[in-house]
Formats: structure tokens, sequence, C-alpha cells
């Protein structure tokens, strides 16, 4: 009896195999037949499933996105269920998450010159931006309740911070171990909360004007 084939999780188990040789030889070095050697299949199985690097590249981006999603999104008890942890699963805490962010920095290497990466890259920042706003949602009660553009600038403000963390974890992992990770992204949120408060002055400090 023929063995039967997942053909959508071959597909998977390539992209995530994609992500790690990224992870470890960057973008430049990465090649279709290195992904199906670390992967344990032939170059021509390989092109059977992907037609070329950069669609392999981008079935590795989609997974690991969506693998962030799922993470962001589970069901927690109600011990867990705060801001600061569940923010942290797209931190590089563990060897899971650092590969993924390994494979994100290598990804922003090539954004400046190529203009469909360009805009690839927009679409992944709006996707972080939207799932950041479920967790606020989520897990900040008061998130509801401050102007939308309180809200805007507290999102900007967090994603530039965990893009910060995690370009500072993987190039220099020694100097940013998990816990210095975490104390710093609850200090970013100790110091929105205090500045997004109603006391705040938030006209001001956006520059608005009436």
């Amino acid at each position: 009896m023929p063995k039967i084939v997942d053909h959508a999780k071959r597909r998977d188990e390539i992209a995530l195999v994609a992500c790690q040789v990224v992870a470890s030889h960057g973008f430049e070095r990465t090649t279709v037949a290195r992904i199906a050697r670390a992967a344990g299949y032939t170059t021509g199985m390989v092109a059977h499933y992907y037609e070329s690097k950069q669609e392999i590249i981008l079935a590795a981006l989609r997974l690991i996105l969506k693998r962030i999603e799922e993470r962001l999104t589970r069901e927690r008890d109600a011990g867990e269920a705060n801001l600061l942890s569940v923010l942290s699963e797209a931190l590089p805490l563990d060897a899971q998450r650092f590969t993924e962010c390994a494979f994100w920095m290598a990804f922003w290497g090539q954004v400046s010159a190529d203009p469909k990466l360009k805009r690839l890259n927009a679409w992944v920042h709006r996707e972080y931006m939207r799932l950041f706003a479920r967790c606020f949602a989520e897990h900040w009660p008061e998130w509801r309740s401050r102007p939308p553009a309180v809200r805007d600038q507290v999102l900007r403000s967090v994603v530039t911070c965990m893009n910060g963390l995690t370009a500072g974890a993987v190039t220099s992992p020694r100097d940013w171990p998990a816990g210095k990770q975490l104390e710093h992204i609850e200090l970013q949120l100790q110091l929105l909360r205090r500045w997004a408060s109603p006391s705040h002055d938030v006209r001001a400090a956006l520059n608005l004007h009436a």
C-alpha cells in the first residue's frame, strides 16, 4: 500500500527548515540546495513544492507569523494572562523564538534593496500592529477608553521597543538574556501606561493642537 504523504505538512516542514537555515547562515548564503540538505530531501523534492528560493522564504515568513499569532492569541489561565507575558511570545526568549527572530533580522537586511520585499515587510508590519492591538485590547483594561491617537502612539512605541530588543538579543545574546529583555519591555509598558493615563497632557505630548 503506497505511503500517504501530507503535502501541506511537508511544505510547512521545508519552510521551517528554511527559517533555521537563514537564521544560521544568513539570507545570501541560503540556497535551495542547502535547505534541501538540511531538510533531508533532494533539491528535486523541494522543487516539487516550491519553484524558487524566494517562494520558500515567503512561505517561511507566513509560517512564522502564523506561529507567533497562535502564541499571542492562545487561551491562557487567569494567572498568566497579562500583557507582559503575552507580548513576550514575540521576543527571542528561547531557542525557537531566537531562530524566528534571527530569520526576521536576516530578512530585514534585504528589505531596503528590494521593492517586492519592502511591500511584503509593510504587510508584515501591519499584521504585527493588528496582533499587538488585539493583545492590548484583551490585556490592558483601560485600552479602549484611550483616544485613538494615544493607542496608536503606544502601539508604535511597543513595536519599536520590541524590534530593538530583537535586534539586540540576536546580535548580542550575552548582553540580552531573557530576563533582561523582560525587564526592559516591562519598564516600557509601565512608562507607556503612565504616559497614556488621562492625567497626562496627551495633546502636548503628541504635539497636537486644538
